[in-house]
């Protein structure tokens, strides 16, 4: 078999994009050809030409059907580490105004171990807060009660980051995405501070995000 040419879509988070997204698309070209084995065969491939997107656009470029002909729309990307926020107005990034913030699922995990040990003396791992959030497992109704409290108490927490830098849930429509945003959408739902949130559940959203917006690009 020959050399494969690729044509690569990648990503980066909105707040790091504009400085950076540059040397990321230079970080994967000339390379040359680079041989690896998947599932016992051999592949010889070489990047022909990388494009570089911002993270949470992509996923909501995906939603855009939905969104129909809203002027402005707020992408809120609940991750591991941190939360990620960006608007879109008229269908555009808005790269000046989108931020990190250090309100990821990590937080809420720890903030939950150190409370159910210091109460209860039990030792909690991620599966179990995770299990208990989606209504599964045998956990005592005391466990299962401080955990959804800390839960809404965290989702709060990120809502108020969000109103201390002028951004109103209440107003235009608010995409909410990651595997975050996918835990956590009961507790959103149930807040009362979201006038209308839709929620992307497919976890490759980003992935199908980048194949979208570089065929854009390549027409152009």
């Amino acid at each position: 078999m020959g050399t494969i040419p690729v044509q690569l879509a990648v990503g980066l988070p909105p707040a790091h994009y504009g400085a950076q997204y540059q040397k990321f698309e230079r970080y994967f070209m000339g390379r040359g050809e680079v041989r690896f084995s998947l599932n016992q065969k051999a592949f010889s491939i070489e990047i022909t030409r990388a494009l570089c997107f911002p993270q949470a656009y992509a996923a909501a470029v995906t939603m855009f059907q939905s969104l129909g002909s809203a002027p402005k729309v707020l992408v809120v990307d609940i991750g591991g580490f941190t939360a990620d926020y960006l608007f879109i107005k008229q269908g555009k990034a808005q790269l000046g105004t989108c931020d990190s913030l250090e309100n990821g699922v990590i937080v809420l995990y720890n903030r939950i171990r150190s409370k159910v040990n210091g109460d209860f003396d039990m030792l909690l791992e991620e599966g179990d807060i995770d299990a208990i959030l989606k209504g599964q497992g045998s956990y005592t109704p005391e466990v299962r009660q401080l955990v959804e409290q800390e839960t809404a108490a965290f989702v709060s927490d990120l809502f108020s980051a969000l109103r201390e830098r002028m951004i109103d849930l209440r107003s235009g429509q608010v995409v909410f995405i990651g595997g975050g945003s996918i835990l956590l959408r009961r507790f959103i739902e149930q807040s009362g501070k979201v006038r209308q949130a839709l929620f992307v559940d497919d976890i490759k959203a980003n992935a199908k995000g980048y194949e979208i917006l570089y065929q854009v690009a390549a027409r152009r």
